[in-house]
């Protein structure tokens, strides 16, 4: 194939049911393209001057790094170009002919059918390019990579229809011109007034010019954005509505953040942070291998698009930038890695994070609940992973308990809620907490009005193993061991165990030797007539299950079944002599104990057939 030959290619299966989606579904926001196309080009020219620091020659034309926007309002086009690092051919058919790394299946997944919700998905999945046909029935994209000749340049286009082309053209500057030609109720997009307030509202903190001819093809080009990088704005001249924009920028979200946090540091370290609290969780969240981390900046030179090294990964949900005044143009994330500079910078930020928690948490409980909902358990693993900062984590931490779902609790109102003579924190590990809140091991503590917290997230099993006491009060796990409840309320004499029933226990423990460690009254239990409970070394179901898929073997563990005296199946149990019936009932009762903890008997068919007997009077 010649250098200059046109090849003609189909678009990934995924981009052609995206293009689809933006050609005929998404309405509501459609302006939204030119926000990703100035976004895409200020990265352009971001990665330049990045690039130019290895590679001085790079920038040897002299070009200033700049945005021009140009419109044609009789011909409908409107053209994007940029002084950037510019695509090879390559690069072009890669890059615009596939949905980017970040996932086109999740992309698909997330979809609602709301115009406007389904909108604010684009740039999150690297689709923001594709956003050019909500209004455009033909783009061109015309390229040449920086430090190439003017005869490898390429010119893609494509109308939207499952393919593309690619031909090899010649191009005298180095960068990227990118032409739409727009539909007929899309001409609001080749106006001069439109373009400029567009530009404005969402790019006027690119820290590029954005250039616009206000008779479109002819004149002088008018700066329209002020070009200077919002984060180097002093505070009091930043509205709230300059930082939402800023939000959008650097996160591709068109929602509000929660909060955020603009703070310059001068003295022995010079930097300057803007932070944001997401509203919502990315689909990827809980993947700890997907980029993340804040834009770095060195002097107002873009650096790492994604700089994990200034936050931990509990803290990995937040977006924002950092600004250096310290650090050399030309690191790297692995100098980044072993930087002092870098690790106290780091240090900073995350008790930054956490104070904008707690401020949060204190002055806005509503929004705090929004972010608790879909960064919570994210928050829990920093009680792990950062146990210097153990204190500040602590009070941001919220559970489900049994005095109510909505809202959740904190610590702090647990204890402020314990009746006199509780000396422990007590808790209940489940795999879901429809379960946890209907277990049987709560019904003495319930009974008794003391407050259980119910923990049914994955992490929460290595959460309290981390968490020995609060206020110098030890955690309890109710579902572990003998239960010690002398320091609370006694129970009605009817509940109290019987003297008469001592030889009961035994009996049944003979009867179930494969199934359980044990068997032996009950303090938990006030309602039903049996559970199971763990030893008190055992780690639990769930942490069990967590350690096994790591590969670690578990050893064997069998629970004790507790009996509740006062039930009446228990105390019908007790009459009966040895034999047929005794066997089943007692059987029945350890089945009872296992569904009642979300689990499933041992023999079902066995369960059945015992259950019907019962229920048919055949004992």
């Amino acid at each position: 194939m010649s250098e200059h030959a046109t090849e003609t290619r189909g678009f990934q299966a995924e981009v052609s049911r995206l293009l689809r989606l933006m050609i005929h579904s998404m309405y509501s926001h459609r302006e939204i393209f030119l926000r990703e196309l100035i976004s895409n080009a200020s990265d352009a020219c971001d990665r330049l001057r990045f690039a130019a620091l290895a590679d001085p020659a790079l920038a040897g034309d002299g070009q200033p790094c700049e945005i021009r926007v140009d419109f044609d309002s009789k011909g409908r086009t409107l053209t994007v170009t940029d002084t950037g690092i510019g695509m090879t051919r390559e690069e072009a058919g890669e890059h615009l002919g596939t949905i980017a790394k970040s996932g086109s299946a999740e992309f698909f997944a997330h979809l609602t059918g709301d115009e406007q919700k389904d909108s604010q998905l684009i740039g999150q999945f690297g689709v923001g390019f594709y956003s050019v046909f909500i209004v455009a029935e033909r783009v061109e994209v015309r390229s040449r990579r920086a430090g190439s000749e003017p005869a490898a340049g390429v010119c893609w286009s494509s109308n939207g229809d499952g393919e593309f082309t690619l031909e090899t053209i010649t191009r005298e500057a180095p960068g990227t011109a990118v032409t739409l030609h727009l539909k007929e109720n899309a001409a609001e997009f080749a106006d001069p007034f439109r373009l400029r307030s567009l530009i404005r509202r969402y790019s006027d903190h690119i820290g590029f010019p954005v250039l616009l001819r206000p008779d479109g093809g002819k004149g002088e080009y008018d700066r329209v954005n002020q070009a200077q990088a919002l984060w180097t704005r002093p505070r009091q001249e930043i509205g709230e509505d300059d930082y939402r924009q800023f939000y959008r920028h650097v996160s591709h979200d068109d929602a509000e953040p929660l909060a955020w946090s603009h703070n310059q540091v001068e003295g022995r370290r010079e930097y300057t942070t803007l932070l944001y609290l997401p509203p919502a969780a990315p689909f990827d969240l809980y993947n700890r291998e997907s980029p993340r981390g804040l834009k770095l900046y060195v002097r107002r030179v873009f650096i790492l698009d994604d700089a994990e090294q200034f936050l931990p990964l509990y803290l990995r949900f937040v977006k924002g930038v950092v600004d250096s005044a310290d650090l050399p143009l030309n690191v790297s994330r692995e100098l980044l890695q072993q930087d002092d500079e870098v690790q106290a910078i780091k240090g900073a930020i995350t008790r930054r994070v956490l104070e904008m928690l707690a401020r949060l948490a204190a002055d806005e409980p509503e929004k705090y609940r929004t972010f608790w909902r879909e960064f919570g358990n994210v928050l829990k693993e920093g009680m792990i992973e950062d146990p210097g900062n153990r204190e500040r984590i602590l009070p941001l931490l919220r559970f489900a308990s049994t005095a109510g779902d909505d809202p959740p609790h904190s610590l702090a109102d647990y204890v402020a809620r314990m009746p006199g003579g509780q000396k422990q924190v007590y808790y209940l590990l489940s795999d879901n907490a429809v379960a946890a809140r209907q277990s049987p091991q709560l019904e003495g503590l319930r009974a008794r009005g003391v407050e259980v917290m119910l923990l049914s997230d994955h992490i929460d099993p290595w959460l309290v193993a981390h968490l020995d006491e609060i206020d110098g009060r030890p955690l309890r796990d109710i579902a572990s061991g003998e239960l010690e409840l002398a320091d609370l309320p006694p129970l009605t004499a009817a509940t109290a165990p019987d003297d008469a029933m001592a030889g009961l226990y035994a009996r049944v423990a003979a009867r179930l030797p494969e199934r359980v460690a044990g068997v032996r009254a009950s303090t938990r239990l006030a309602e039903s007539a049996a559970c199971l409970v763990r030893d008190a070394t055992d780690p639990g179901p769930q942490l069990r299950r967590l350690l096994e898929a790591a590969g670690q073997k578990m050893p064997e563990s069998r629970p004790w079944l507790e009996l509740n005296p006062a039930h009446p199946l228990v105390t019908r149990l007790n009459l009966l002599p040895d034999g047929p019936a005794f066997d089943s009932l007692a059987a029945l009762l350890a089945d009872q104990a296992q569904i009642a903890e979300g689990g499933a008997p041992p023999d079902p068919a066995g369960f059945i057939r015992r259950l019907n007997d019962w229920l048919l009077g055949n004992y």
